[in-house]
């Protein structure tokens, strides 16, 4: 089963949006259908966007809400879901409905890449949906870029050259040269929105889901660590796919190993 925006009853509530249908999850499940699930080897069933009712058994979930995260309650009553959070203080609040994991926000680096601006014109821009605005500081003298296609605020944003964003929005300007600008108070450093691809976004959930359906050995326990060798921690941990300097200290190997295979 994959349930996505592309679905006859997710389009359907859509399309009764009006603007507000240019929003996060709807372009981020674009991007997760076209950029991840082909990367992705599993024989789980997809879920990218919310609508309750749609949804099965042995699922990957993407979560999409941050701030209302129980609106995924209703998936209660199906077995073994996978939560994919796209922070991490989400995890711990749907972590109560099956196996939640961190998988950090991400963009197709190479399309936002196409709308940089030959020249910054503009000063600073806020770049997002209107509500949020509404429940910042935010001056309203200050040019919005609010319920318009993804095209569009990718071509306008590039052209600022600092913008009040965050999420994946965020992300996108920092690909287009702009500096972020906070105004959530409940993400006050911009640094915490880092530059991922979806490539490498599906590479962090693939080593996810193989950690979970056990396709991967977990990690020795620590005690067992501390009884190897260095040519064994170094054998060990090549079969992880980590790769140590034989130089390091067994002590830093050790901690690399743990670090590295989470």
């Amino acid at each position: 089963m994959k349930f996505t925006h592309e679905s006859k009853a997710y389009r359907r509530k859509w399309m009764n949006c009006g603007t507000a249908k240019y929003n996060g999850a709807y372009y981020y499940s674009k991007e997760i259908v076209q950029n991840i699930m082909p990367l992705v080897e599993t024989d789980r069933s997809w879920i990218t966007v919310n609508v309750q009712g749609h949804g099965c058994d042995h699922a990957i979930v993407f979560v999409h809400n941050n701030i209302k995260p129980e609106r995924y309650d209703w998936l209660s009553q199906y077995k073994d879901l996978v939560f994919v959070c796209g922070i991490p203080e989400t995890v711990e609040k749907v972590k109560h409905l099956g196996k939640a994991i961190y998988v950090p926000l991400s963009v197709d680096v190479e399309y936002v890449k196409r709308f940089e601006a030959e020249a910054k014109t503009g000063d600073v821009c806020f770049a997002g949906r209107r509500a949020k605005r509404r429940q910042s500081n935010i001056s309203s003298n200050i040019a919005c870029l609010e319920g318009i296609s993804r095209p569009e605020l990718l071509r306008r944003m590039a052209t600022y050259q600092r913008v009040y964003a965050v999420g994946r929005t965020a992300i996108e300007a920092k690909v287009l040269g702009c500096e972020v600008l906070p105004y959530d108070s409940r993400f006050p450093d911009p640094d915490k929105w880092e530059v991922l691809d979806n490539k490498e976004a599906a590479e962090i959930l693939q080593k996810e889901l193989d950690r979970i359906d056990g396709k991967v050995e977990e990690v020795k326990s620590e005690w067992s660590l501390n009884h190897m060798n260095k040519t064994a921690l170094k054998e060990y941990a090549e079969e992880l796919g980590i790769e140590l300097d034989p130089e390091m200290k067994k002590a830093d190997m050790i901690e690399a190993i743990k670090e590295n295979a989470r």
